[in-house]
């Protein structure tokens, strides 16, 4: 009676056709894993020796902006206007992209409206516009303020800032548009807080834009480092205001002011340097 009572409670034999279902979905799971680990490695292999990701554009479903905000950038934001066609319309989906994704918060009464969320947003899509992560996933919200606007943590007044701990970025639109408008004078708003942004997140993020991003500054300091005279040009040229030289985030958010603004004038004075800012921003678009 024992004998038989084990066997008809005994674990019935699994279905063939089950088992090698089983089987062979988890042989494609373990192969997906190296597949996907092997190509990650490709990828910094290949962005390490070509300065570059691998590809930069996966578009599936393409955004439009509404024909207000398009008539804006053709009028408003030479940077787009210099741009091929092809260019153009992933720079369309990109800005989309991002306005959708951020949230856009008024101050002192200010109502962020097309204008301001167009603008301030594509000058962030212009400057990761050869990255594949575009985004600036550290950044939320963007705050503007009407003008400038007093700080409480120290007690002075502020034209803008990156806020890390609250994944925010905060303009002053008068201040804005005052460095989106005289645009040869090195000093732009926009471009250097988005520059901090652009810095940080590359920091704290793996992907392959950040990678290149951060092997290039690397390599940038170390030339800077190993070249006592270079370092003495550079500040004897004055051709970087001297807030540059506080720490190594304004170094960069001044650097990157003066590669947009005045690439030519750049290059001349500071060839190597400039190769390193556009290796670093993958940028090779517009003239530069």
């Amino acid at each position: 009676m024992i004998l038989i009572y084990l066997q008809e409670t005994q674990a019935p034999t699994m279905n063939p056709t089950l088992k090698l279902i089983f089987t062979i979905t988890f042989f494609v799971g373990m192969a997906s894993v190296v597949l996907s680990r092997f190509y990650i490695y490709f990828e910094q292999v290949y962005a390490l020796k070509y300065k570059r990701p691998f590809f930069k554009n996966t578009i599936v479903f393409k955004k439009e902006l509404s024909d207000t905000q398009v008539r804006l950038l053709e009028s408003e934001f030479s940077f787009y206007r210099r741009l091929n066609t092809k260019d153009k319309a992933i720079f369309r989906h990109r800005l989309a992209t991002f306005i959708k994704q951020k949230q856009f918060i008024g101050r002192d009464g200010l109502v962020p409206n097309n204008e301001m969320k167009t603008l301030l947003s594509a000058t962030a899509i212009m400057l990761t516009f050869g990255f594949r992560d575009y985004l600036i996933e550290l950044i939320e919200m963007v705050i503007i303020y009407p003008k400038a606007y007093f700080s409480e943590i120290n007690k002075t007044y502020h034209k803008g800032e990156t806020n890390p701990l609250m994944k925010a970025i905060v303009f002053s639109w008068e201040d804005f548009k005052k460095g989106y408008h005289i645009g040869d004078d090195n000093l732009n708003l926009g471009i250097h807080e988005f520059g901090h942004a652009i810095h940080l997140n590359a920091y704290s993020n793996n992907d392959v834009s950040s990678l290149i991003f951060n092997e290039g500054f690397k390599e940038l300091t170390n030339y800077l480092q190993n070249h006592k005279v270079v370092r003495e040009n550079l500040i004897a040229s004055k051709y970087f205001r001297a807030y540059a030289y506080t720490n190594h985030y304004e170094f960069f958010a001044v650097l990157l002011e003066n590669f947009i603004e005045t690439p030519q004038e750049f290059k001349s004075q500071f060839p190597k340097l400039y190769n390193y800012m556009r290796q670093m921003l993958n940028f090779k678009y517009a003239g530069y």
